[in-house]
C-alpha cells in the first residue's frame, strides 16, 4: 500500500466517521438553539381539569390557583433571574425541547374533562415550546419522567416564591 492510500485510508476510517458523528450529536443542540436562557420571555404554567382553573404566567407575575376550600385565590409573584435560569436549565436537562406537544395515553384523557393535566410552555424571543402533560399517561418512562420533573420543579419554585412573598 503506497503513502497515499495510507492517508486516504486513515481518512476515510477516521475523520469522516468522526464529522458524520458529530454532525448527529450536535444538530439537536443546534436545532434548539432558540431555546437559551438569555432570549427568554416568560413562562406559562396552568393546570387542572379541561378548564385547566389554576394558572402561573411569569410575564405578568399572575398566579392563580383554586385553595383546599374551592376558592379563588389571585397572588403575583415575580420569578427573579436566578429561578429563570434554574428552571431552563432543568427544561434543558430534561430534554423538554424535545418532547411531544401532548403526553396523554389516548384521545379520551384529552376528552375528559375531569382528567387532571398540566400544561408548560416556556416563551422566547423567537420560539415557544409548550406541552400538555397527563400524570395518568403510562406510556414511555423517559418521556414521563421528563415532564413529571418539569412539573414539580415549578410547582416547587411557584410554592417557594409564595413563601418567601408572606
Amino acid at each position: 500500500m503506497s503513502s497515499r492510500a495510507k492517508k486516504i485510508f486513515l481518512i476515510l476510517s477516521v475523520v469522516v466517521p468522526f464529522v458524520i458523528y458529530s454532525a448527529v450529536y450536535y444538530a439537536p443542540i443546534i436545532r434548539n438553539a432558540p431555546f437559551q436562557e438569555k432570549y427568554f420571555v416568560s413562562l406559562e404554567y396552568k393546570w387542572g381539569g379541561a378548564k385547566l382553573e389554576n394558572s402561573y404566567n411569569s410575564a405578568t407575575g399572575e398566579f392563580k390557583y383554586l385553595d383546599k376550600n374551592d376558592s379563588l385565590v389571585n397572588k403575583n409573584i415575580k420569578l427573579n433571574d436566578r429561578d429563570i435560569k434554574y428552571l431552563d436549565s432543568i427544561a434543558d436537562v430534561q430534554g423538554f425541547w424535545n418532547l411531544p406537544s401532548v403526553i396523554a395515553n389516548s384521545e379520551d384523557d384529552l376528552k375528559n374533562a375531569n382528567q387532571l393535566r398540566y400544561v408548560i410552555k416556556f416563551n422566547y424571543q423567537k420560539k415557544s415550546k409548550e406541552v400538555t402533560y397527563f400524570p395518568s399517561f403510562n406510556g414511555n418512562e423517559k418521556m414521563k419522567g421528563a415532564a413529571s420533573k418539569m412539573q414539580k420543579e415549578i410547582e416547587l419554585t411557584l410554592i417557594d416564591k409564595e413563601d418567601e412573598a408572606k
